[in-house]
């Protein structure tokens, strides 16, 4: 995948899948320490030790559609390729939580991508989850929940076009703001 935020979608749809209400995804880029790092926490169905072991391996999927299990090799194989590991933490009716980290300056590290057409994808099903979003650059914090923004919309759902692309864009450039308006 070019962008790791085509990655973060794949783990945001997964846990989606596994019937998670409630998602978190945390970015904390550390320029000193040479280190980017991407955590996804879900309170789906989760796995037991053994299919959490197998969800590492290429084609391995639980899915009844689309029977291919790429995704978390994949992420695994950048992240080594970056200088970095990929953890899963898992346990059946608690949830997941995927942690990947790689040397932010390395220079196979993909772009972070359009981080916001991935959340305002991961919001606009019929059922969004509850949603929080933490970024770090060097210090510097931005955080998006969809706690604040159902209370600022009151009856408005969140899955109206109006509002996805109101979400990608408020995201997208307090994402750029933390770097000084420039991508990542």
């Amino acid at each position: 995948m070019d962008e790791l935020a085509l990655h973060i979608l794949d783990l945001l749809e997964n846990a989606l899948a596994a019937g998670a209400g409630h998602l978190e995804l945390t970015i904390i880029e550390e320029a000193p320490a040479d280190q980017l790092t991407i955590e996804v926490a879900d309170d789906g169905r989760g796995m037991n030790e053994e299919q959490a072991g197998a969800a590492l391996a290429p084609f391995f999927t639980t899915r009844r559609t689309r029977r291919i299990g790429l995704g978390l090799p994949l992420l695994k194989s950048t992240a080594e390729q970056c200088g970095g590991n990929l953890t899963l933490a898992s346990q059946p009716g608690k949830g997941t939580r995927v942690t990947v980290t790689m040397a932010l300056s390395h220079v196979d590290r993909p772009p972070l991508g359009n981080l916001g057409a991935t959340i305002a994808a991961a919001l606009g099903r019929e059922e969004p989850p509850e949603f929080f979003y933490r970024h770090r650059v060097n210090g510097k914090e931005f955080t998006f929940s969809t706690a604040w923004l159902k209370t600022y919309l009151g009856e408005v759902p969140l899955q109206t076009a109006p509002v996805l692309k109101w979400v990608q864009d408020y995201i997208n450039q307090s994402v750029s703001e933390l770097h000084g308006g420039e991508d990542s």
